[in-house]
């Protein structure tokens, strides 16, 4: 990852609590990766499923704090925040110094 300062960096967990979340997750997650990739100032998004199937690693990294809560705000309307609301999140939101 870059080490671009002021860049915005999200790194931690959506964590499933049953197989349905999974297949939500595998079902939602291409378009939700496809569409993030392509907005402006984002400058790595990955999601990966971990050793364990329920547990899901995100990373991602925004050139800054605009393109970041750009990002927050268009996904708030997506069917990917739809379908995975209920999903728990763990993530922790830095920004390079």
């Amino acid at each position: 990852m870059s080490n671009r300062t002021g860049a915005v960096r999200l790194s931690g967990f959506l964590r499933c609590a049953s197989v349905e979340d999974i297949q939500l997750v595998e079902t939602y997650l291409p378009e939700h990766i496809r569409l993030t990739r392509a907005e402006p100032g984002c400058i790595s998004f990955e999601v990966s499923q971990t050793e364990d199937p329920l547990i899901w690693r995100v990373e991602e990294l925004f050139a800054d704090r605009h393109a970041f809560d750009f990002h927050q705000q268009r996904t708030r309307t997506s069917a990917w925040f739809t379908v995975t609301a209920a999903i728990p999140r763990d993530y922790e939101i830095t920004t390079l110094p």
